[in-house]
């Protein structure tokens, strides 16, 4: 029993160290890439926790088809504006993007995104945003003001 306890107290601190160590602050003008894409010189960072439709997705409100992931992407880009934003990774996903938690000044750019109904907090990987995510839903903001296709199911059948 203590081994047991010893092993899995040596796995939880290498897992957290090897998400602290490969962390790193990247700061500078944002070229937004999609709703949860942005590039800051030569670092692709995907925001953390949340999923944003894709640029070509579309969704349905009032039975019309209207384009989701373009305005979704604009939003992201107004939101930032010219402003230089910073990012704060925890490391990198499967496509070697930095994942991040990106800031305009103080404001969260990922909870924002989730707030005003242009991305979904993305339960698999965290439960961050959940809460704006249902602020987002009862107000009917964004996507949440029709129906549309979790973007990664959406993803996943247009591969």
């Amino acid at each position: 029993m203590v081994v047991k306890i010893l092993i899995f107290n040596l796995f939880f601190i290498l897992i957290c160290f090897s998400t602290f160590s490969s962390g790193k602050t990247i700061f500078g003008n944002a070229k937004v890439i999609d709703g949860d894409t942005i590039h800051i010189k030569k670092n692709k960072i995907r925001l953390h926790a949340i999923d944003a439709p894709e640029t070509n997705q579309t969704c349905n409100k009032n039975n019309k088809v209207w384009n989701c992931g373009v305005e979704a992407t604009e939003f992201l880009i107004k939101l930032i504006g010219k402003n230089k934003i910073e990012c704060i990774t925890s490391g990198k996903d499967r496509y070697n993007r930095f994942i991040g938690i990106c800031y305009k000044e103080t404001l969260d750019l990922n909870s924002e995104m989730v707030l005003n109904g242009w991305a979904i907090a993305y339960r698999y990987y965290s439960m961050d945003y959940v809460e704006e995510e249902e602020e987002a839903k009862k107000q009917k903001k964004g996507l949440w003001s029709g129906e549309f296709e979790e973007p990664y199911l959406f993803r996943k059948k247009n591969k």
